[in-house]
């Protein structure tokens, strides 16, 4: 199975490329303090999923995946923060934190399928 086919990564990408269209709109201040905070840790849940694919030994690959999804927690902070400060809309928020809890129990259910092989 290929990266790409991965339901888990599809989700982290089209949640990233979401917050990155949400943040573009923002103000300069806004952007430079909570957005770019915002962009990096809902990138890294993508990119962590990857770094763990690509590794050799289960281990090791299970090890990004738990990274992957503490950066989920981290987005979901960062998100939250952005709701508090109005810089994000109530709807917004509620669109992208639903899909950030069925991503949290995607990602939980493949460290589970990934075991020990």
């Amino acid at each position: 199975m290929k990266l790409e086919e991965l339901k888990v990564y599809q989700l982290s990408m089209d949640i990233s490329e979401k917050i990155w269209n949400v943040v573009a709109n923002w103000k300069y201040f806004e952007k430079d303090t909570i957005g770019k905070q915002l962009v990096r840790s809902a990138d890294s849940i993508s990119t962590n999923l990857s770094e763990g694919f690509g590794r050799y030994h289960y281990k090791d690959a299970r090890n990004f995946y738990y990274y992957s999804r503490g950066s989920l927690f981290e987005t979901k902070t960062w998100l939250k923060k952005a709701l508090n400060r109005k810089f994000v809309e109530p709807d917004e928020y509620q669109r992208l934190a639903q899909s950030l809890n069925i991503l949290g129990a995607l990602i939980n259910n493949y460290i589970k399928s990934i075991g020990s092989k």
